[in-house]
């Protein structure tokens, strides 16, 4: 089964997430024969995994239950092995809109590193399109090789081990968009439009320092692309809470003057609400937290020109 492809039972070869909770889940590959050890006790995958639908509620030899989740690119996200610092949804979303990604496109990445988003646009390309990945260090280019056969989607991905400002994306064009998310970004830049189609394409840099920004932006005009805008994300996340406020006692006069326009208007049900009562009122509201995930990157896009 891929990973990309929402299969509806668990095989032996899958990736699976065991979730006990938002703040507790971590993948496993399912093995006939394997063990998963968790706090609520052994899961057997043999009996307890293999067969069993997605989302199936799995009872512990402690007699504690977890979860057993389809790997989505979300969740994988959440759970893979860190090799570099890794794109969260929050910019992933974004970029995925900015770059028109769908069925068929085909993308450039530059660097591969942890896969995070490399599985998203996989997700969003398949089942035609296509994805080459470039990354410079050889032993995590290796590990997303051995990582996307893993999950069977090898046939929509092509990993290069190699320097993308020096050498490139290895293809001339034929990108749809083209995503850098290393050092230098302006140093690839000519390498990035000449991957892209004749009939143009867009371009995404993540950088996390803004001086790498304007650089990457220079380049980019210096390039003829157009449109370039920077963009950052910052997720602010709101607490909601019931709260109760006294009602304030407006006095005989406020209540008396209510009801004579309440009188007026020919509507007892306007008195009703307009006549102090005692007690309080219940209400929702929402604040801020006072500590927030603040920044991430920079994120700048631009379109190939067409002359």
């Amino acid at each position: 089964m891929s990973f990309i492809e929402y299969g509806d039972t668990i095989k032996e070869g899958d990736t699976a997430v065991v979730f006990l909770g938002h703040e507790s889940m971590f993948p496993v590959k399912v093995q006939n024969g394997g063990k998963t050890q968790t706090k609520y006790g052994v899961i057997r995958h043999s009996t307890d995994l293999i067969g069993k639908p997605y989302g199936s509620k799995v009872t512990c030899s402690k007699g504690g239950w977890v979860y057993i989740l389809h790997p989505t690119p979300e969740l994988w996200t959440l759970n893979l092995p860190h090799r570099t610092q890794i794109l969260y949804s929050t910019d992933i979303s974004l970029i995925t809109m900015m770059l028109e990604l769908k069925p068929g496109s085909i993308v450039c990445e530059s660097g591969t590193g942890s896969g995070s988003l490399s599985h998203a646009i996989i997700r969003t390309i398949a089942p035609t399109g296509h994805l080459y990945t470039v990354e410079f260090h050889q032993q995590r280019a290796e590990k997303a090789i051995e990582e996307f056969r893993e999950h069977k989607v090898d046939h929509l991905v092509t990993v290069k081990n190699q320097d993308v400002c020096k050498n490139g994306f290895g293809v001339t064009d034929v990108a749809d968009a083209v995503f850098l998310d290393i050092p230098s970004p302006w140093e690839a830049i000519g390498h990035a439009k000449s991957a892209l189609k004749h009939e143009g394409g867009r371009i995404c840099s993540f950088s996390p320092c803004i001086e790498q920004v304007q650089r990457t932006c220079l380049a980019l005009e210096e390039h003829g692309f157009t449109e370039i805008n920077t963009s950052e994300i910052l997720l602010r996340v709101y607490n909601v809470r019931t709260i109760s406020l006294q009602i304030p006692d407006l006095g005989k006069a406020a209540e008396d003057n209510a009801s004579a326009t309440a009188f007026d208007r020919g509507s007892p049900s306007n008195q009703d609400a307009a006549s102090p009562q005692a007690g309080t009122v219940q209400f929702k509201s929402s604040v801020p937290l006072r500590e927030m995930v603040g920044h991430t990157g920079y994120l700048t896009f631009a379109t190939k020109s067409l002359f």
